[in-house]
């Protein structure tokens, strides 16, 4: 049986201080859902977990030049809202390693997924995420989505478009943003990952087992205080 340690108890301390919502976005979710099949593209790991990682995408890098893909048409074809940071996923992690793709015969149903767009915009998305990361956390998809959208709304972002607008803006002062908007973190439980050339692609967020903030490894902690960053508005 898999479980998370305390989740009951986690869960209830999270959702009394979680903030009203994360992002300020309009969100449309489409009339009819498909949610794909997954199929694992890797062995099956089944390790111990010893934290979590909450990653969460800049939706505008991510998007650019994938405007007018069809898989990824919730998310970047402007037809369904504007989005900033949104739910990669919610990851289970180990020591010096990470489980994935845990046995389940359990799925992501239309239900499921829709409830979860305006989080993680699209269907294909939530199945690899359930598939690869939450099967190895739970029994359910939806006490893994649940679990992620607690964490998910107890957050608030500092303003991109202000920061965008800095060139001098390092990860540091995303960080330092980032605490101001987010009383309990501190600085060292932020990853900051950018591409090659210094844009922003991803803040990951470092959990203990009991779902607090801890310290990131090094590979999760990414861009040092004094990296120079870029932040893609979208436009």
């Amino acid at each position: 049986m898999k479980s998370v340690p305390g989740l009951a108890l986690a869960l209830a301390a999270l959702a009394a201080g979680s903030a009203a919502h994360a992002q300020a976005y309009q969100c449309r979710v489409p009339g009819a859902i498909s949610v794909p099949e997954v199929r694992p593209d890797a062995r099956a790991r089944q390790v111990p977990v010893t934290g979590y990682t909450l990653a969460l995408s800049w939706s505008p890098e991510f998007c650019k030049g994938r405007e007018g893909e069809a898989r990824h048409r919730m998310q970047c074809s402007g037809r369904n809202g504007r989005f900033g940071f949104v739910v990669h996923g919610l990851w289970p992690e180990g020591r010096g390693t990470w489980p994935q793709w845990c046995p389940t015969v359990r799925k992501v149903s239309p239900a499921q997924a829709r409830r979860n767009l305006c989080m993680s915009p699209g269907a294909p998305l939530l199945a690899r995420q359930w598939a690869k990361h939450g099967s190895c956390m739970v029994r359910r998809p939806e006490t893994y989505f649940r679990v992620t959208r607690i964490l998910w709304d107890s957050l608030r972002f500092p303003d991109m478009d202000r920061l965008s607008r800095d060139d001098a803006l390092t990860a540091g002062m995303i960080r330092e943003n980032f605490l101001l908007a987010n009383r309990g973190w501190s600085a060292d439980a932020i990853g900051i990952k950018l591409n090659r050339r210094g844009w922003l692609q991803e803040l990951r967020l470092c959990y203990g087992k009991d779902f607090r903030p801890t310290k990131c490894d090094r590979g999760r902690y990414g861009a040092k205080d004094s990296a120079r960053v870029k932040v893609w508005r979208g436009l």
